[in-house]
């Protein structure tokens, strides 16, 4: 193939890497999985997640000692006010197998990619990402264009060709690409199950029905355990998970409010960095234009085959007698 030839398709290819962040609006959707991943970081630690785990497990255990011991005391030391007393925690008493296998699977698939989560993290900022296209695209096809029109020698323009082929190829190696975008596309596969306007509606109404649920057990459980003739003493040692969630309850307010929040402001960023390709391709969007140029300009210095000048010449070169 001739320079000619090899220099353009250096050039298309630089001008299709500059372009690609265009095609694929990545000017707008990666800035906003920059902030995604900012949203997410208090968050995603094993301490806090844990944390999470923890509030969950107090609420399951105050649910089954009000459920296994409180209602039927209630029932039959004052079953005239235990109807009243138990109204208002009714919903969280029906709905709380549910929101218990729910939360813990949500919790879980999070801690489960708490590690591709910090792979994905650890990678070169997302809006930067555009730019790493950018650059080099404009950088091969105005190499290459200028070789074409002879303004650059062709040494120069080979030398900076394979340069450019290079860096492309490195980049993953260097930012761990190779490592890191897969578990990154793993962790948008499990969150593509959680970041969704039904789920996130789901966990606020489950968080509104807890709200509610520990109101009423504080409120009106505990006063009529209290008036069934329940000391404070008593209380504190017949109903210990009742008794910690009471005083633990503010805290779990401040753990989960701000989790749940981040995950609703997170949800259209979520929605446009998962519209990009998928981040196990990331890597080869820079190796393959890299390789191609790096071999075209290794091409473009080949030297041209020499025609014979003369029949004479033509035959002596292929016949093997006459050599």
């Amino acid at each position: 193939m001739s320079r000619k030839a090899l220099l353009t398709i250096v050039a298309v290819i630089g001008i299709g890497l500059a372009l690609a962040p265009v095609a694929f609006q990545m000017f707008s959707r990666a800035p906003k999985g920059a902030a995604m991943l900012t949203d997410f970081k208090p968050f995603m630690t094993t301490e806090r997640l844990d944390g999470f785990q923890k509030d969950i497990g107090e609420i399951d255990s105050a649910v089954r000692e009000v459920d296994t011991k409180a209602v039927p005391q209630l029932h039959a030391t004052d079953p005239k006010h235990a109807a009243g007393a138990l109204a208002s925690y009714q919903d969280l008493q029906q709905q709380w197998p549910q929101i218990d296998s729910t939360m813990t699977d949500l919790l879980d698939k999070v801690q489960d990619n708490l590690g591709n989560y910090q792979a994905m993290a650890a990678l070169p900022s997302f809006r930067l990402f555009p730019w790493f296209f950018v650059i080099p695209g404009v950088l091969m096809a105005a190499l290459a264009i200028a070789g074409l029109l002879g303004a650059l020698p062709p040494q120069p323009t080979r030398i900076g060709l394979a340069v450019i082929g290079i860096a492309l190829i490195l980049a993953p190696v260097a930012t761990q690409m190779f490592d890191r975008a897969p578990k990154g596309a793993d962790m948008m596969s499990t969150f593509k199950q959680i970041e969704t306007p039904q789920k996130i509606g789901q966990i606020q109404q489950y968080f509104s029905t807890m709200a509610v649920g520990q109101g009423a057990i504080r409120n009106d459980i505990v006063p009529a355990l209290r008036s069934s003739g329940v000391s404070q003493a008593a209380l504190a040692a017949d109903y210990p998970s009742i008794t910690a969630l009471d005083a633990d309850w503010v805290h779990i307010l401040n753990d989960m409010t701000p989790m749940i929040g981040a995950m609703s402001d997170s949800l259209p960023r979520f929605q446009a960095i998962s519209s990009l390709p998928s981040f196990m391709l990331f890597p080869w969007f820079f190796v393959v234009p890299g390789a191609l140029v790096f071999f075209a300009a290794i091409a473009a210095g080949a030297p041209p085959q020499r025609r014979p000048d003369t029949p004479a010449e033509a035959s002596v070169a292929t016949d093997p007698v006459a050599a």
